[in-house]
């Protein structure tokens, strides 16, 4: 059985590695130390660790400062309010001066569950994406969270990494992240599924029901939202008959919408999209909001279906 792992925790471990490593690392959080896990670099390195309460907007202009100094860093909070409640200065301090701040934002999705609408951040990718010299990554799983921080770390500039509330499973046979690239998780000449974060294990598993209904489908793991593995999305729409993104985030403006605008730029291919379609979230359990928001690999199949029945 995969191991199941906190992604934050896999965050936390990778930070307090770093810190061994270079002492240039510093670490910001508003509030959140022990959801965010950044608590376990504070703990071994209280004074590279920055807790600014609940001040998100104070801690990004700050991050921005202490980065133009030479520091690497890290600054962390769920991703609503990472994305939402400073995104100013994510755009004006942060990038818009190229600065080296990796800013890890966690409990994204509608799997946050119980905290509801509020605290569900489904909008992010899209409000990141636009932001010009920001890297998206969305990992999807625990090790794969490791190898995004450890790129994000050896890679100048400022990242956005997408992570969740929940335990997710560590995904079996997956290649190691490569900044700017795609994984091909599995090989199929009629429907590609192209899927990021909790999703790709969603894929997988459709995939398998795919099979059993003779569908072939190839599985693509886009952990680099941006930049967008273009060469990997151009296979794919030139060796099947349609593409399937899904996301645990809005239609609009995340994975789906990049992988839609290089197709319109490059090539048409037919699309559907899996993702939450102009609607908050709510309070529930992680199970029953997968299945309300129709992300499961139920409704992967079926859209892969209508996708190929439509032709």
């Amino acid at each position: 059985m995969p191991e199941l792992l906190y992604q934050r925790d896999v965050y936390g471990q990778t930070l307090v590695e770093l810190g061994r490593r270079c002492a240039d690392v510093v670490v910001c959080d508003a509030d959140l130390s022990g959801s965010t896990r950044t608590a376990f670099f504070g703990k071994e390195f209280p004074q590279r660790f920055f807790n600014f309460g609940v001040a998100e907007q104070n801690m990004m202009a700050t991050a921005a400062g202490l980065a133009s100094c030479g520091k690497v860093v890290f600054a962390s909070t769920f991703a609503m309010f990472a994305s939402g409640r400073a995104w100013e200065q994510i755009r004006n301090t942060i990038c818009y001066s190229n600065l080296d701040v990796k800013i890890v934002a966690t409990h994204a999705g509608v799997t946050v569950g119980p905290d509801g609408a509020s605290h569900q951040a489904l909008e992010d990718l899209a409000i990141m994406r636009a932001i010009p010299n920001l890297r998206v990554i969305v990992p999807c799983d625990g090790p794969e969270t490791r190898e995004a921080v450890l790129a994000a770390f050896e890679t100048p500039g400022p990242f956005y990494i997408r992570l969740g509330r929940a335990k997710v499973p560590t995904i079996e046979g997956r290649q190691p992240f490569v900044l700017g690239k795609g994984a091909l998780l599995a090989d199929g000449k009629d429907v590609a599924l192209i899927a990021c974060g909790v999703m790709v294990l969603e894929v997988l598993k459709a995939r398998e029901e795919l099979a059993k209904k003779g569908i072939s489908a190839q599985v693509i793991n886009m952990a680099s939202v941006k930049p967008l593995d273009e060469g990997l999305v151009r296979r794919a729409a030139a060796g099947t008959k349609g593409l399937v993104v899904c996301e645990e985030h809005s239609v609009t403006g995340g994975l789906g919408s990049a992988v839609a605008e290089f197709c319109a730029e490059n090539g048409p291919a037919r699309m559907a999209f899996i993702g939450v379609r102009n609607k908050f979230g709510q309070s529930g359990a992680e199970p029953d909001l997968m299945k309300e928001y129709r992300l499961t690999a139920s409704d992967i199949v079926a859209a892969a279906q209508r996708l190929l029945s439509s032709q």
